[in-house]
């Protein structure tokens, strides 16, 4: 195999706590995760020539250390003693800075990606294990799906896969800072805990209200005092019919469930022609892979 061509999907979170802090700053965190129909592009092509050469469609983006792709596959290259090249085009669909581990998802499909090239022969576990090293939310987009992620991320627990349904996605036009939301809810604390047990158990029921009705987030109220706007196109979406919205991660992107299409891209086109969000998709949850 001289080329792969790899999807790297984006995520949300139905659910978003956080339980505790580490020494090293890392937090402990109890999330419920979702893969979305929503993907970049990544080429990762072999050539005699060592080096890694990375390529991508956004000209803002880093294409040396700083981007995690080229970590990746650094950290492959060095581990296995790799004598041969890599050429990295990273097509860009998904948001960056946006709260759907875009980065972290580009970063999980080129460990995958080395690993079937190079035919390393490296199991799933042992694939997470590594991405832990360059992002808390590797583990989790390698593995994919629907997931309880624990830890600081790296304890991941499968779990019943999302009902059928439609999720706008709005990407409003302003980036957060991960670092600032996390250092702000360690100074006000966490005043009401997700129930995050009673969305596993409506995902084990297969029941969309039961799952969408407890969707919460510990993050939203310091994101949300910076960016007022993420309240507004929450407000909209429920306006639409969603059965409930949500931030994602540590934002600005917000989504909506809808148990019905129509619904779903009648509320797209209301948060599109509202300007408060730039982009705007209409996807599902996929399972794993």
């Amino acid at each position: 195999m001289k080329e792969i061509n790899l999807r790297a999907y984006a995520k949300i979170n139905l659910g978003l706590d956080v339980v505790g802090r580490l020494d090293n700053g890392y937090h402990l965190v109890s999330m419920i995760m979702q893969t979305i129909r929503l993907f970049d592009k990544l080429s990762i092509s072999v050539s005699d020539e060592p080096g890694i050469r990375v390529t991508t469609n956004l000209d803002y983006l880093p294409t040396n250390e700083n981007n995690l792709v080229y970590k990746a596959a650094k950290l492959m290259i060095d581990e296995f003693a790799i004598d041969k090249g890599v050429t990295i085009h990273l097509e860009k669909h998904i948001p960056v800075a946006a709260g759907l581990a875009g980065g972290s998802s580009d970063c999980a499909a080129t460990l995958y990606g080395m690993n079937r090239l190079f035919r390393l022969n490296l199991s799933q576990q042992e694939l997470m294990d590594r991405g832990v090293t360059l992002g808390a939310d590797v583990p989790y987009c390698i593995m994919r799906g629907t997931a309880l992620s624990e830890g600081i991320g790296e304890k991941l627990s499968r779990l019943k896969p999302m009902p059928d349904c439609y999720i706008v996605v709005a990407k409003p036009p302003v980036s957060v800072s991960t670092k600032y939301v996390y250092e702000h809810i360690d100074n006000e604390g966490v005043d009401e805990h997700p129930d995050i047990k009673g969305i596993i158990k409506g995902l084990e029921a297969g029941d969309l209200r039961a799952i969408t009705e407890r969707l919460a987030n510990v993050l939203e109220n310091v994101t949300i005092n910076e960016h007022p706007e993420i309240a507004s196109i929450k407000e909209l979406m429920i306006k639409e019919g969603a059965l409930n919205s949500l931030m994602s991660g540590s934002g600005p992107t917000v989504f909506g469930i809808f148990d019905d299409k129509d619904k779903a891209d009648k509320a797209n086109k209301a948060v599109y022609e509202s300007g408060l969000a730039k982009r705007v998709y209409t996807v599902v949850p996929i399972n794993a892979n």
